[in-house]
């Protein structure tokens, strides 16, 4: 009768586990790659007993280096900042900007308690009206109170993701046009080439005076400056998504074009079957620089637009010109640094979803 050895059994069982446990780490590497998090799956690694002396040094080069190289440029600037002198005194260091930081939470929670305040009145006041049976005089008042630095973040995301999304519905059909025909592609060649290298600062001129005579209405959906801005990011950043899905549908192979041939396709089929699924990875390419672009742009367009985002408050703060100005335009700087990594790492997510690019 065989007998079988506990020790072996043991150790197979050991290497069982950690075989299902280096599976589960490089599925979910795939997300901390997408996330920027990709430190974390060599801790996971080690925690796991795969060559922890490597894991370590791996950690150290996406962790510990970023982590050196940002201590390294927050020591420079608070130590040159001070030497810099300007109209509003010193250039502020880190702890003056992160000082404004506290002070700009402070100032939006004390303008979210005055807003709630007024609404508050404004429905007791109602349902006073109500009570005595004059509901024909109930109104909605709205709060015309100054936004606060959270709702100019947010607006400045609303009107970026408007423009982008106008930019996306345009430039994508025109791109699979090019890429399919050679005809279509010599007709939008000439255009892209002239109106790509166009600056914000010209297109805002031309898309105000025409938004302000087309868009008369005071009461609207929109208000005016949001649609000037949100149209500027839109004439800015379609050329990106236009070239690259231009690209991708012309690199499709030909082969896959014959078999749509032989199996007489019409052209929506083709498009939808063929066309979309092989050039996506270069499509959501253009997606993703065309919202960079569109970010960029935008605080331009919010600052001549007078949208109420990130634009106008770095110009606000420009024509303030308190003692606090700086360090504040600094906080919408890195304000607006860090949201451009984040929108791009959030299409890079749905990149991730729908296509099998290891593009970064």
């Amino acid at each position: 009768m065989t007998t079988v050895d506990p020790d072996f059994a043991t150790n197979e069982a050991r290497e069982a586990r950690r075989a299902r446990n280096f599976t589960r780490i490089n599925a979910a590497d795939k997300w901390f790659q997408v996330l920027g998090l990709a430190w974390i799956t060599p801790m996971l690694r080690a925690a796991a007993g795969d060559n922890p002396g490597a894991q370590v040094k791996e950690v150290w080069r996406l962790l510990g280096v970023p982590l050196l190289s940002i201590l390294c440029f927050l020591t420079l600037w608070g130590a040159l900042a001070p030497k810099v002198q300007t109209s509003l005194g010193a250039v502020p260091g880190p702890a003056q900007v992160w000082e404004q930081v506290g002070n700009l939470h402070e100032d939006a929670r004390i303008k979210a308690a005055k807003k709630a305040k007024f609404e508050a009145v404004v429905a007791k006041r109602n349902e006073k009206l109500i009570a005595s049976g004059q509901a024909d005089k109930v109104k909605t008042v709205a709060y015309t109170g100054a936004p606060s630095y959270y709702q100019q973040i947010w607006t400045s995301i609303q009107t970026v993701f408007f423009g982008f999304l106008i930019a996306t519905v345009v430039a994508v059909p025109l791109g699979i046009a090019a890429g399919l025909s050679a005809t279509a592609n010599a007709a939008l060649n000439p255009l892209v080439q002239i109106f790509k290298p166009v600056s914000p600062l010209a297109w805002l001129p031309i898309v105000t005076m025409i938004v302000s005579a087309l868009y008369t209405t005071n009461d609207g959906l929109f208000a005016k400056s949001f649609i000037i801005s949100a149209i500027t990011v839109t004439l800015c950043s379609l050329w990106p998504t236009l070239i690259n899905t231009a690209l991708g549908v012309a690199s499709i192979d030909k082969d896959l074009v014959n078999v749509s041939k032989v199996l007489k396709m019409n052209t929506w089929t083709k498009i939808t079957k063929l066309v979309l699924p092989s050039a996506l990875p270069l499509i959501f390419t253009g997606l993703r620089l065309s919202l960079g672009v569109g970010w960029m742009v935008l605080i331009a367009a919010e600052m001549l637009a007078q949208n109420p985002g990130l634009g106008k408050f770095v110009w606000d703060e420009f024509q303030n010109g308190s003692s606090q100005s700086l360090a504040r335009i600094m906080v919408a700087v890195l304000t607006i640094g860090i949201i451009g990594f984040l929108l791009d790492r959030a299409m890079f997510a749905i990149q991730s979803l729908f296509t099998f690019t290891n593009n970064r």
